[in-house]
């Protein structure tokens, strides 16, 4: 019988817990009906929640002792560290990592499962094609596809989920990456493997609410150009250049007015102006630069990325 894990991150979804388990208990069920071919392995990170989350969780692990275990945090890490905790304690043969609220689909395990097994592939992550969310929050999104691609060497296709399904092999590989600063989208294309993509199209959330804020999603973005191009620090060099010779023409051209055509006390709110947006300039290259040291930092500072409160 081969063993199927399943990473769940939870964090203050107390209302979604045993609708996500007994809509996927039911797809194993269908996928054993003719044979007991697949076991699965539930591993619910509770990401430091403050609710019953984890009083839901614990509930179904007495009642399923076998199948259902969980990891819960110390306090609130981030899903990329429950994903992190989840990649590294999760046992299988394949691995999936799917979001409680069942906006990821649990009907496509069967589907990823036969391409993976049969199709000669290492991965299978899923793009939604359509959902219904606020069109700033949609333009945003495809804004930073576009840029990250652009700027980064790796690839990230534009509305992948972190629902995918990977064999033990890619698993090992992603777990050898361990830096601090994860953004797993760009861990998951930086390996490499054959990796197909299913198109489906999006769901509700089938209990809660969303716990991903606007300010969230825009750092999250930022965090993945960062971890993934050096581009913004080749930016701001030629913003400097550019600004350095501007300068210089610009003091060119005041020394030889003084020279030939005396001196004007009339021109100064636009030297101001030229001053502020140098120095705005400056201002932002030096930010930019701060943000790369910053990650430096954390990394040399080799502090775990969660710490785990009980787990079985």
């Amino acid at each position: 019988m081969e063993q199927i894990g399943l990473i769940v991150p939870c964090y203050n979804e107390e209302e979604s817990i045993d609708l996500f388990f007994q809509t996927t208990d039911q797809v194993f069920e269908q996928m054993n009906a003719h044979q007991n071919k697949y076991e699965p392995y539930y591993l619910f990170i509770d990401d430091g929640s403050s609710d019953q989350t984890l009083a839901k969780i614990k509930q179904l692990q007495v009642t399923h002792p076998k199948t259902v275990h969980y990891i819960s945090f110390s306090r609130n890490f981030g899903k990329e560290s429950a994903m992190a905790a989840g990649l590294q304690n999760v046992k299988g043969d394949y691995v999936a990592i799917m979001d409680v609220d069942l906006q990821d689909p649990p009907s496509l395990l069967p589907k990823m499962l036969k391409i993976i097994t049969t199709e000669d592939y290492d991965c299978v992550g899923c793009v939604q094609t359509s959902r219904k969310q606020n069109p700033i929050r949609a333009f945003l999104s495809a804004s930073f596809y576009r840029v990250i691609n652009w700027i980064s060497a790796v690839h990230i296709k534009p509305n992948v989920r972190d629902y995918r399904l990977m064999s033990r092999q890619y698993v090992d590989s992603v777990l050898k990456l361990t830096e601090y600063n994860r953004f797993t989208k760009g861990i998951f294309s930086w390996v490499g493997f054959k990796t197909k993509y299913l198109e489906y199209e999006g769901v509700p959330r089938a209990a809660g609410q969303t716990h991903w804020s606007m300010y969230q999603l825009l750092s999250y973005s930022f965090e993945g150009i960062v971890d993934f191009s050096d581009a913004p620090l080749k930016i701001a060099t030629f913003v400097g250049l550019f600004s350095c010779l501007i300068s210089i023409i610009g003091l060119i051209f005041v020394i030889v007015r003084a020279l030939f055509f005396g001196g004007s006390v009339s021109g100064w709110p636009s030297m101001v102006s030229v001053i502020l947006l140098i120095g705005g300039i400056q201002l932002f290259c030096l930010g930019l630069v701060g943000n790369y040291i910053g990650k430096i930092y954390l990394e040399t500072k080799n502090r775990p990325k969660y710490i785990v409160k009980e787990k079985k």
